[in-house]
């Protein structure tokens, strides 16, 4: 019932609150976003979804127009604090997880969900193991079990199965605690950077 029927009524009815904040969010980003650069607004690029179908997912950009896509040994994207690629705007959208926002059309259109298993890259697509394919059984989130409880302090491996293991014991209260617990970890501010875990592990101790 919930999974079927209740998580996409709450994912709308949510969106739709949302839609007020986002328009007049999307006015002053977007004019920060083109005094810094010029720039296009949004970041679209094409993501895995649910029963692997492709679509485009949307953010606040928050690089330089043309910047290399780099990726690490295990498939991740790059992301690490001092990246050049980032711009000052875009820098701060990162850290208050801003630049997500805009997948609140991704949501309306039923691409996603709110609470859901992490994006993957569609070129990631044939690299699935056994025990990782499942989390492509329900929509990707615009937040999830490993983006609310590590953010980017995991391999790319261990987000994957982390999110099958979300995609196959789904239930309201556990999408509960991961909204709230996102809540917690943005502000926190923790675990931001994939390519930082070393330095924020050792500085945390």
């Amino acid at each position: 019932m919930y999974i079927n029927f209740m998580k996409r009524i709450f994912d709308i009815i949510i969106c739709v609150l949302g839609l007020i904040i986002f328009f007049p969010l999307c006015i002053i980003i977007g004019l920060l976003i083109k005094l810094e650069d010029s720039g296009p607004l949004f970041f679209k690029a094409d993501r895995i979804g649910k029963d692997s179908k492709i679509f485009k997912m949307y953010k606040f950009r928050s690089m330089k127009v043309n910047a290399p896509k780099l990726l690490n040994p295990d498939g991740s994207t790059y992301n690490a604090k001092d990246d050049p690629r980032v711009t000052s705007i875009g820098g701060f959208l990162r850290k208050t997880s801003i630049d997500e926002t805009p997948q609140i059309l991704n949501v309306l259109k039923g691409d996603m969900s709110i609470i859901g298993p992490r994006a993957s890259l569609s070129g990631a697509l044939g690299t699935f193991k056994d025990d990782e394919v499942d989390k492509m059984k329900v929509k990707p989130g615009i937040t999830g079990l490993t983006q609310a409880y590590f953010r980017n302090g995991l391999s790319n491996r261990d987000k994957r199965v982390k999110d099958a293991w979300y995609a196959n014991n789904i239930s309201f209260w556990l999408d509960v605690k991961i909204a709230f617990k996102t809540i917690l970890t943005v502000f926190k501010r923790e675990g931001l950077y994939t390519n930082n875990r070393d330095k924020e592990k050792a500085r945390q101790k």
